[in-house]
């Protein structure tokens, strides 16, 4: 039976890249749920997916769609920062990981930050880093991530 439930569950919750559409099942709504995240037109959207999409596998947005509801339940995203260090090697930036308020405690924020640390890896990158507070800490513990150093931030806006 479990395997049935576990089987309906990846059925109903696909992971996959943002698609443009994505703005119309609540992508942006879901962000706002992260951090500020101010009203952006049509336009404005497909301005700036154009310009993620021009960077190919050097930015990836990931997303889960319950495609029951035809909405947007989590996302992350993941840049690969290519260094001179390390030989020339590359490290992946894990950023924006948010899951819906209503779709928690169903192991979709894992996926998601599996699918962008599995991306680094297949894409070259030495490691994979990422910031979050001290509430999420024991999340990321769950997904392979250790504590190193601190974060430190300037903001300019």
């Amino acid at each position: 039976m479990e395997s049935n439930t576990a089987s309906s569950d990846e059925q109903r919750y696909q992971v996959r890249k943002l698609e443009i559409t994505d703005k119309n099942k609540g992508f942006m709504e879901l962000l706002q749920q992260l951090t500020v995240c101010d009203f952006v037109t049509d336009e404005e959207f497909q301005t700036r997916f154009e310009e993620l999409k021009s960077y190919g596998d050097d930015h990836v947005i990931c997303v889960i769609e319950d495609v029951h509801l035809s909405r947007i339940v989590a996302t992350g995203s993941v840049f690969i920062e290519k260094k001179f260090i390390r030989n020339c090697g590359k490290v992946g930036h894990i950023e924006d990981v948010v899951v819906d308020s209503s779709a928690r405690g169903m192991r979709l924020g894992k996926k998601v930050a599996d699918f962008l640390a599995d991306h680094a890896r297949l894409s070259g990158c030495y490691k994979v880093i990422l910031d979050c507070s001290d509430d999420n800490k024991a999340f990321y513990e769950k997904c392979g991530f250790k504590q190193k150093e601190i974060q430190m931030v300037k903001y300019f806006i």
